[in-house]
Order: C-alpha cells, then sequence, then structure tokens
C-alpha cells in the first residue's frame, strides 16, 4: 500500500493518468505532486520504462531524472562528471539566481568540500552526541508532559517543531528566546515564492536571508573573541577552512546547517506518527517490543524521505544508461523514488519496523556528501520515541496531513491529532 494515500479508488485514478501520460511529457519535479501526493505512480513508470528521464519543460527548466537506487548512487558518486558546485546552480532543481548564489560545504567538490565539512564534524563524534543525548531526553520529556489531552492539537507544531528548534539552539548555542526564528529561516530558505508561499516574491525571501546573516554576522563576532567552545558557529569561527569564509560562504553555511538541522528531523518525527497511524499493526508491535526502535528509526527515515532529490550539474557530455547527457545539464536524483526501488529494496512500499536491512535507503545521500548529522537526526528519533512510548498507549492521527508544496523538502506543514485524556 502507498501509505499515504487514502483510498484504493484515488490510487487507481492517478496510475491511470500516469499511465496513459506520454513519458515525453512527464514532470516528476512538478510541486504539486508532491503536495498532493500523487507523484507516486509517475516515479513507478519512471523507474520501470524510463529510468533516465529528459523533461525538456517545467517550472525549473528543463532537467534529467535518476529514478533507480544503484543508478543515484553511481551519479553521486562520479565527481569528475557531476558536479554540486554552487555556482553552476547547486543541489536543488530550483536554479538560484547567480548574484544569489551562497557556496556551502555541500553544494562544493572535492577536494574544497572536506575541509570545510571537517570543520563541524566534531559535532556528530560519538562522545558528543552522548552528552547532547542527555539534552534531548530532558527536552523530548518536557515536551510531551505539556501536551494536551483529549483535545486536537498539531503535532508538527508542538512537538516536531519545537523540538528540532530547541536543538538547534543548542548546537548553536543560538539565544533560546529567539529560536523560532531558526525555523522561520530554515522555511524561507526552501520555500517557493508565490501567492501560497510564506513569501510572495524572491526579494521578500532575501531580505529574510539577510536578516539571517545580520544576525548570525554578531553572533560570529562575539564567538571570534571567545575561546574555542564546542557550538558549530564556534566550530566555523576558529577553523582553519572556515575562519576567513566570505559572505556568501558563511550564510550557504549556516542554511546548510539550519535546513539539515531543522527539515529532515522535524519531518520524520511528523511522518513517523503518520506512518504508524497508517499502519496499526506496526505500532502494536513497536509497543510491545521498543527493542524494536532500532530498526524503525531508520526504515521511519526511508518510507518518510524528508529531502526528495538532490541535483548535480554535467561537467561535460557523458553517455548514461544509454542517455545522452550534455555539458551544462541539470540531473536530479529522486531519493524518493529510489527509496521504492524494488530492485535494491525488498517490498519497499511497505512499511516494516522489523526490516532485516532497514538502512538500506537513500534519505542521507550518499558518498562523500551523506549527510554529516545523521546520527543526531537518528538520535533525536529515538529518543523521542522512547518517551512517547513510556507516556501514551496510542497518538491518534484525527486528519489528513497538510503537505509542504515542495519537490525538494517532503514534509508536513500541519498533522492533527488527539491523545486520550
Amino acid at each position: 500500500m502507498h501509505g499515504t494515500i487514502e483510498s484504493d479508488a484515488k490510487l487507481d485514478a492517478l496510475r491511470a493518468r500516469a499511465s496513459s501520460l506520454p513519458l515525453e511529457q512527464f514532470d516528476p519535479g512538478d510541486p504539486e505532486l508532491f503536495r498532493t501526493d500523487t507523484f507516486w505512480p509517475y516515479f513507478d513508470r519512471l523507474r520501470r520504462e524510463d529510468p533516465v528521464h529528459y523533461c525538456k519543460d517545467s517550472m525549473f527548466g528543463p532537467y534529467w531524472s535518476v529514478t533507480r537506487y544503484n543508478d543515484i548512487m553511481e551519479i553521486e558518486t562520479n565527481h569528475s562528471v557531476f558536479s554540486s558546485a554552487s555556482a553552476l546552480g547547486g543541489i536543488t532543481i530550483r536554479d538560484v539566481d547567480p548574484d544569489l548564489r551562497r557556496e556551502s560545504f555541500i553544494s562544493m567538490d572535492p577536494p574544497r568540500h572536506a575541509a570545510q565539512r571537517k570543520t563541524v564534524a566534531p559535532m556528530f563524534t560519538p562522545t558528543h552526541l552522548d552528552n547532547l543525548a542527555l539534552n534531548i531526553r530532558k527536552r523530548s520529556a518536557e515536551c510531551l508532559d505539556n501536551l494536551p489531552r483529549g483535545e486536537v492539537f498539531d503535532w508538527v507544531d508542538q512537538v516536531s517543531i519545537e523540538l528540532t528548534t530547541q536543538m538547534l539552539a543548542v548546537l548553536f548555542d543560538f539565544p533560546w528566546e529567539d529560536r523560532r526564528k531558526l525555523t522561520r529561516w530554515s522555511d524561507i530558505a526552501t520555500t517557493i515564492p508565490g501567492p501560497d508561499g510564506l513569501v510572495a516574491t524572491d526579494d521578500e525571501r532575501m531580505a529574510e536571508l539577510a536578516e539571517c546573516a545580520a544576525y548570525f554576522s554578531r553572533l560570529w563576532k562575539e564567538r571570534a573573541e571567545q575561546p574555542p567552545k564546542s557550538d558549530l558557529l564556534s566550530m566555523m569561527v576558529h577553523g582553519a577552512a572556515t575562519r576567513d569564509m566570505d559572505a556568501k560562504n558563511f550564510l550557504g553555511n549556516l542554511i546548510l546547517l539550519i535546513v539539515g538541522g531543522n527539515d529532515t528531523t522535524r519531518n520524520t518525527m511528523s511522518g513517523s506518527i503518520y506512518a504508524l497511524s497508517q499502519h496499526p499493526e506496526q505500532y502494536r508491535k513497536l509497543r510491545e517490543n521498543p527493542a524494536l526502535l532500532d530498526s524503525f528509526v531508520p526504515e521511519v527515515i526511508r518510507w518518510q524521505t524528508p529531502l526528495a532529490h538532490m541535483r548535480r550539474t554535467a561537467l561535460s557530455d557523458f553517455e548514461f544508461r544509454g542517455k545522452r547527457i550534455k555539458k551544462g545539464d541539470k540531473v536530479v536524483m529522486w531519493y524518493v523514488s529510489g527509496n521504492r526501488d524494488d530492485a535494491a529494496i525488498e517490498k519497499p512500499y511497505d512499511f516494516i519496523i522489523d526490516r532485516a536491512r532497514p538502512r538500506t535507503h537513500l534519505s542521507f545521500g550518499f558518498g562523500i556528501h551523506r549527510c554529516v548529522g545523521l546520527r543526531l537526526a537518528e538520535l533525536q528519533l529515538k529518543i523521542i520515541w522512547e518517551e512517547i512510548l513510556k507516556r501514551f498507549d496510542h497518538i491518534d492521527v484525527v486528519g489528513e496531513p497538510k503537505r509542504v508544496y515542495s519537490s525538494f523538502v517532503k514534509g508536513l506543514e500541519t498533522l492533527p491529532v488527539k491523545i486520550a485524556a
């Protein structure tokens, strides 16, 4: 079953449309498909019939789609041909205006990438994570104990956003009372401007990101005058590869760390509640055996796939699976499709919390750009569920989620739930 589609009738209608539309008219990057959760049949057909697909016209311009698990890994590890560089457009399907491009270590190629990434890597060592775990558990417990009982509330706002924002504030040693600014900046960084968006225009978007840069510049100056500490900002201020970053590189790395620490964990936290509501037999299994959390966590991360894709730009003409990719072409690796590829994952449409190999997934990327904070993301998810299972027999989802209008961030904006009184 497609865990997020309400009825077989709806699914049949979607399949009919996806099977009748000529392949050359496929535009799998259309954000509306993600907002309505109707993209699955398109990727199913692409994996079957046209796994390296060219869309010649979309709101993001022309692009290639790579949809199979093993093909994605091949593109992801071929840095000599497929570049992440922000100067060529960066890592998302949406091109950024050249004047607004911000370099970060995820949008750099070797060898520069490794030096900047290494600066923040100590945050995610086992010893440091052990220290963070105490903080995460305390905050998770406080958050859950304060939830309303017997009434409907929004899980995304009261739990997922609150806990990930608190964690970001801790990681940056960011002023606590202003922590929701981090959430706002993360959402602004990835939103598509428009009448239904968080902002109407790109100018408004850039104005808010300039506010983010100004705020962090003040904190940067403070940290520069202090001895090195164990927060991300201090690590960058005192790191040889990052202390002399220009303004765009500085903002780029900030946005990367904010979005990486916010969107992925928050959307998986929300997705975990929704997935279990769709699969009550798995919820029962988890309640009866909390030790299954070790495999439940990576299965939820695969199931949700909080970032639907990453993009590369071809540095030269390249023949791939019989297709001619030209220099300058945009190549989109659809993690969300690779995570449903039955050639790599057994029964990929089933949500199975005791999978034999739950870590076979692409949600964190692959190769040198694999998510630097993946262990922290898993830790946060494991701890929140340990604390949930101690407190509540059940959390009921009482309505359909509202999904993000984006083919990059695959998330839930709202999720109405109720905990019995």
